[in-house]
C-alpha cells in the first residue's frame, strides 16, 4: 500500500517551523544592519550596509540550503526508497543579483523632494528601506532551500515531484500553487506562468516575504492535500476554474469571501 504525504503533515509541520526560525533570525540580523547606515553620510556609508546585507544573506541562504537538504533526506528515508541519494546544496544567487535586489530595497532612501510632493523624513524612508531588505532577503535565503529540494528532485530517480506548501494566511497566488497538489515537474505547473508580480529565480515564483516551501514525493507515495489546501481547491474549480485570464481575481475573491483564513 503507498504510503501518504501531505503538505499538511507532521514532517512537512515540522519543516515549516524550522524554516519561520530561521525567518525570524534572519530578519533579526538584518534589522541590525541598520547600525552600517550613517544618515549624515549616507552616500558614503551605503556601501557598508549593502556588504554586510551581503553577507547575512549568504550565511542563511546557505543555512536555508542545508535546512532543506536535511528534510529532504528525511523524506526520502521515510518513504523507504532504496537507492542512496546525497542531495547537492543549491547554489548561492549570483552577487549581481543580490546587490541588485538590495539596491532595489533601498533606493527609497534617495526619494528627493519633487515640485507636487515632499519626501518623507529620512527615518521614515529608512524604515522603510529596512522592511523592504528585510523582505528581499526572506526570498533570496528561502528561495536558496527551495531550490535545493527543486534540485533534488530533478535528479533523484526515486522522486515524482514535489508540492508546493502555503501558510494559513498567505496571498491568493500562493494558495492556489498550494492547492494544484503534487504536480510540479515544469516551470508552467510551478508557476512560472505567473503574472509579473510574482517574477522569480529559477523554475518557480515566489514574492517577497514569501513563506512558502517545497514537499518532495517519491516513488510508492501518494500525496494527499491538507484539509485546508483541498477546500482552496474546492473554491478554486467552483468560482474561478473556466475563466481563462481572469482565475487569479476570481479566486482571490472567493477567498475574500469564502476562506476562514484571512488573505494579507
Amino acid at each position: 500500500m503507498a504510503s501518504t504525504v501531505s503538505d499538511g503533515g507532521d514532517s512537512a509541520g515540522r519543516y515549516r517551523r524550522a524554516q519561520r526560525g530561521l525567518t525570524r533570525l534572519l530578519l533579526r540580523d538584518v534589522a541590525r544592519l541598520r547600525r552600517f547606515l550613517n544618515p549624515a553620510r549616507l552616500q558614503e556609508s551605503f556601501p557598508d550596509w549593502l556588504s554586510a546585507a551581503d553577507e547575512v544573506v549568504a550565511q542563511y541562504g546557505d543555512m536555508a540550503a542545508s535546512l532543506a537538504a536535511q528534510f529532504f533526506e528525511a523524506e526520502r528515508d521515510g518513504a523507504g526508497v532504496p537507492e542512496a541519494f546525497t542531495p547537492e546544496l543549491a547554489r548561492r544567487p549570483p552577487p549581481e543579483q543580490v546587490e541588485a535586489s538590495l539596491r532595489w530595497a533601498a533606493h527609497g532612501i534617495w526619494t528627493a523632494e519633487s515640485d507636487t510632493q515632499v519626501a518623507d523624513p529620512l527615518d521614515v524612508r529608512l524604515d522603510a528601506a529596512e522592511r523592504q531588505a528585510e523582505a528581499v532577503a526572506q526570498k533570496l535565503v528561502l528561495d536558496q532551500g527551495r531550490e535545493t529540494i527543486r534540485q533534488a528532485v530533478r535528479e533523484d530517480r526515486q522522486a515524482v515531484g514535489y508540492a508546493r506548501a502555503a501558510a494559513l494566511g498567505a496571498c491568493s497566488f500562493c494558495k492556489l500553487m498550494a492547492s494544484r497538489g503534487m504536480v510540479y515537474a515544469t516551470a508552467g505547473t510551478a508557476g512560472g506562468d505567473a503574472n509579473e508580480s510574482f517574477l522569480g529565480d529559477g523554475a518557480a515564483k515566489y514574492h517577497n516575504s514569501c513563506n512558502c516551501c517545497v514537499i518532495p514525493v517519491f516513488r510508492g507515495q501518494r500525496f494527499e492535500l491538507s484539509s485546508h489546501a483541498a477546500e482552496w481547491d474546492r473554491l478554486y474549480q467552483e468560482y474561478a476554474q473556466g475563466h481563462p485570464g481572469d482565475q487569479l481575481r476570481l479566486f482571490r475573491r472567493a477567498l475574500a469571501e469564502h476562506d476562514k483564513h484571512p488573505l494579507p
